[in-house]
């Protein structure tokens, strides 16, 4: 956007926009002086608006005596608008850390316009410039965001946004908005729940996501639909979470997967080269059955190798207790090679053994290997020869868990975690996306057997995997697909269930009776019934990526209002207590708490 566009009745000209080229112009500017500087007879204020800085001088020689009193007399973060003229700095006083740094303004007029108060916290200049605490600058959000960097993460997730509606639209996609006030749903996560005081006793939901709503645009011929969508879930906040998110959200019909993948290709490639970086136009691919194998985990970071190994063979043979009782309850013994892993020290070890413990595992085995010779405990219980069959060379470390599958995969994604952040294997520049598929239809409980959905119960079975569903649904697969970028998901989607007939049956591997599912789910039952088309889609979690091509370390800091670990938001002091009135309206009483 060009400066001019953004003149008004009040500035001329952006101060973070000014060159060399303008010198011999008299501008005007408005801005927040971020920092005063009075040299005894000469003072410098450094003029701050959304583009930048500009320094600005006065002379009391050039100006009014009343103009310089107020230029002394302004305080930081104060509001002003000045008048001058654009010169060159002298060669020795240029700052090169400054875009405008060439140039400065000598300043004829001021008026203060938004007088300050002294700022709670320091508004910083710079990257990494000492900063308060983030709670302390949560509480006094709109200074926070006068940072340059979240003024940059916020304008990136701006373009970012405008990237995505452009890509989409292009593509014939129609951006439609669905309900924030729905029917609550069991699924998921919790609900946030609005009470209507129209209808007293009953409630609505904030939307989870829009799935069922853009099933039913699907149903109604829309054909293919996006929406940068706001969501809310009332779970346990992570630093990658947030009670109230955006993602981008888009349904299409008459679409296989490789569609709905190819085309969320082509998405995330347009925004990473929004971000300047330019991606593979292809991801590669693995099953989750895969995943779980070589890496233990559902969305492995690829900027490291240390797969996973099969080593029951080795360890079949062995008068070792503990691997003994794990193979013949039906269990394995799996683990990884860690190049050079023996100099690890026996604390740091003992530490990655801990992080294994805490994901499930009763203890890590650790195997050395020196001389062509393995060292360690289990050592002695293996026959001559086995640093080869481990696949150890000298100077390796063997690190392996012993008992099921769910337990061996949890604990050894943590322990490649953390040998690959000790070690220094994460080649941090890189970018490795990946697709996971043929994810499960169902989970088991493993108390009771019971089947949940994987991902959500409105998934496709794999069509070579229907008759599964009659003797063994357990093993069935979905057409469900995940996008994984260094260890994070960044969207999901699957293929819709378009027959009602498929839906109302997975509906009863879930539990669902058919009165319940009517009472849940009706208006999709009903939908489908009128005639579905086959459909699928995709979602993307937006403030993930943004904070991914910011280069961000929290969600926090691309988001402009965010909420805390605890979900308050200390700028407004929100959640907060009710008057007794206003809930008597919406025909609520509070019946404890914990205050």
């Amino acid at each position: 956007m060009s400066t001019n566009s953004l003149a008004t009745t009040h500035r001329t000209d952006l101060c973070g926009a000014l060159r060399s080229s303008d010198i011999g112009r008299h501008v005007r500017l408005g801005g927040w002086i971020h920092r005063s500087r009075d040299l005894g007879g000469l003072t410098f204020i450094d003029l701050r608006d959304r583009a930048g800085i500009v320094q600005v001088s006065f002379d009391p020689t050039n100006c009014s005596p009343e103009v310089y009193a107020t230029v002394v007399g302004a305080g930081q973060e104060t509001v002003v608008l000045i008048g001058g003229d654009v010169v060159a700095r002298p060669e020795a006083m240029r700052n090169p850390d400054l875009a405008t740094g060439d140039v400065e303004v000598r300043g004829t007029t001021i008026q203060i316009v938004g007088p300050a108060t002294p700022p709670a916290i320091p508004v910083a200049r710079a990257r990494n410039e000492n900063l308060a605490a983030e709670e302390l600058r949560l509480r006094h959000r709109f200074l926070d965001l006068r940072r340059p960097e979240l003024q940059e993460n916020i304008l990136l997730r701006h373009r970012l946004m405008q990237a995505t509606r452009r890509f989409l639209s292009e593509r014939g996609f129609f951006e439609i908005e669905t309900p924030i006030l729905t029917k609550p749903t069991p699924e998921g996560a919790r609900d946030y729940l609005v009470p209507s005081r129209v209808h007293p006793g009953e409630f609505y939901a904030l939307p989870q996501s829009p799935q069922l709503y853009k099933q039913l645009l699907m149903v109604s011929g829309f054909d293919r639909y996006f929406q940068i969508a706001r969501c809310f879930r009332d779970e346990d906040l992570r630093q990658d979470r947030q009670p109230e998110f955006t993602q981008i959200d888009v349904e299409a019909s008459f679409v296989a997967q490789d569609d709905i993948m190819r085309l969320a290709e082509g998405l995330i490639g347009s925004l990473w080269s929004e971000a300047g970086i330019e991606i593979p136009s292809e991801f590669p691919r693995m099953t989750y059955a895969e995943a779980m194998e070589r890496y233990g985990i559902d969305r492995p970071d690829l900027r490291y190798d240390l797969a996973i190994m099969d080593v029951s063979d080795v360890f079949r043979g062995a008068d070792f207790g503990i691997t003994r009782s794990a193979l013949e309850q039906g269990g394995r013994v799996r683990g990884i090679r860690v190049p050079g892993g023996a100099s690890l020290s026996r604390k740091q070890v003992d530490e990655i053994e801990s992080a294994a413990k805490k994901a499930g595992a009763m203890g890590l085995l650790r195997l050395k290997a020196a001389n062509g010779v393995l060292e360690g405990p289990v050592a002695k219980f293996l026959p001559e020869g086995s640093a080869a069959h481990l696949g150890l060379s000298d100077g390796d470390l063997g690190l392996y868990v012993a008992g099921a599958d769910r337990v061996s995969s949890a604990a050894l994604d943590r322990v490649r975690q953390d040998v690959a952040r000790r070690m220094n294997l994460v080649k941090e520049a890189e970018n490795h996306f990946l697709w996971v598929t043929d994810f499960p239809l169902f989970e088991e409980d493993p108390v009771t057997g019971a089947l949940g959905a994987v991902h959500h119960p409105f998934t496709s079975p794999m069509p070579d995997d229907l008759a599964l569903l009659d003797r063994a649904p357990e093993r069935a697969r979905a057409q469900a697909y995940d996008c994984v970028l260094n260890g994070t998901e960044l969207g999901g989607g699957s293929i819709r269930i378009s027959d009602p007939a498929l839906q109302g049956k997975i509906f009863s591997l879930l539990g669902i009776d058919e009165a319940t599912a009517q009472a849940r789910f009706g208006f999709l039952l009903e939908g489908l019934r009128a005639g579905a088309p086959p459909h699928g889609g995709i979602a993307f979690g937006f403030d993930r990526i943004a904070m991914q091509l910011s280069g961000a370390s929290s969600l926090r800091d691309v988001i402009a209002f965010p909420k805390t670990t605890a979900a308050r938001a200390l700028f407004e002091g929100a959640p907060s207590s009710v008057p007794s009135d206003d809930l008597a309206d919406l025909h609520i009483a509070v019946t404890g708490s914990d205050a």
